[in-house]
């Protein structure tokens, strides 16, 4: 549920605003947010002394240790609302509410940047009116994917050696496990990073905060940058490597923020003509090079499949 999302009857104008604000503040804090990440590699050895002739010889197939896998060379984050999936979930349960729509009321209580906080009072409005969690999960299976997506997670699939996939959203882990699950595709992506969600025994659908932070881009209940750096530093903990590039496929104004910790080798794809473009084209013409790493908008996942495939190219 990213708030860049338009809610019923308002404008898209505020968004833009705050990015408009904190122009001038990233500049001054975007050399000091760079995040680094060291190589280590660790040299194992072993001894053999035969002591006597009758020792048995040790072949190095003996020896051998199983195969490792190699680790994926490429990090893939995806947003979830209009970048996997077509539309905004909070629309599509809405057209579950009497009348297909929610009161003038419950609009007016948006606040830019609060659109957690927003479905939560949609969410607690559906539960009031006896909307049921089947009917809920009917109307998130039935959302169609975003152009071109099937295509992309296709491919994606069947690189699967190549690619580490992570889904980081503002919406909820009820809604994209379960349409992640419907469409066949939730084994692709190693994590989700989003607000949990799950009904309670009345029934009722809960949301919670993914976390607490102090970025002054971003709503209260998540930064995406905050959340990419500490995956990132884990991964790189874990792996002992870090990834030869990193991409960033979003569609609003809060993916702006994550890809601000990119470099000059990754890839930002916002989708072409949304909110998210929008920004970065701004950022780019007021602080020409402040942005660092590549920008590829899309319109089709087939979009991004073409350059995912050049990337596997380069060495």
């Amino acid at each position: 549920m990213d708030y860049h999302r338009t809610p019923l009857g308002t404008s898209t104008a505020p968004y833009r605003d705050v990015w408009h604000v904190v122009l001038a503040n990233t500049a001054a804090r975007h050399h000091t947010e760079r995040h680094c990440f060291s190589l280590q590699s660790h040299l194992l050895g072993a001894a053999v002394l035969l002591m006597v002739e009758e020792t048995p010889l040790v072949t190095s197939s003996a020896m051998a240790s199983p195969t490792v896998p190699a680790p994926s060379r490429f990090l893939i984050f995806f947003d979830f609302d209009e970048t996997v999936i077509a539309e905004s979930s909070d629309d599509a349960v809405i057209r579950v509410a009497p009348g297909q729509t929610i009161p003038d009321w419950l609009k007016d209580t948006f606040r830019p940047g609060q659109y957690h906080e927003h479905s939560r009072h949609i969410l607690t409005y559906l539960a009031q009116q006896g909307v049921s969690e089947g009917t809920i999960r009917d109307a998130i299976e039935n959302i169609q994917p975003a152009p071109g997506l099937p295509v992309l997670l296709g491919f994606l699939r069947s690189h699967h050696q190549d690619f580490e996939c992570v889904v980081l959203s503002d919406a909820n882990t009820y809604f994209i496990e379960t349409w992640l699950r419907k469409a066949g595709t939730r084994q692709l992506f190693s994590e989700i990073l989003t607000n949990p969600g799950s009904f309670n025994k009345d029934g009722h659908l809960v949301l919670q905060p993914y976390h607490a932070h102090t970025c002054p881009r971003c709503p209260d209940n998540m930064c995406k940058q905050v959340i990419l750096r500490d995956y990132l530093g884990r991964r790189a903990r874990e792996r002992g490597i870090p990834f030869q590039k990193v991409f960033y496929i979003g569609d609003g104004a809060n993916d702006v923020c994550p890809t601000l910790a990119l470099g000059q080798k990754d890839t930002a794809f916002p989708r072409r003509d949304f909110p998210m473009h929008r920004v970065i084209q701004d950022m780019q013409r007021e602080q020409p090079g402040i942005y660092k790493p590549m920008v590829m908008p899309w319109a089709s996942g087939e979009d991004v499949v073409d350059c995912l495939k050049k990337a596997m190219e380069e060495r």
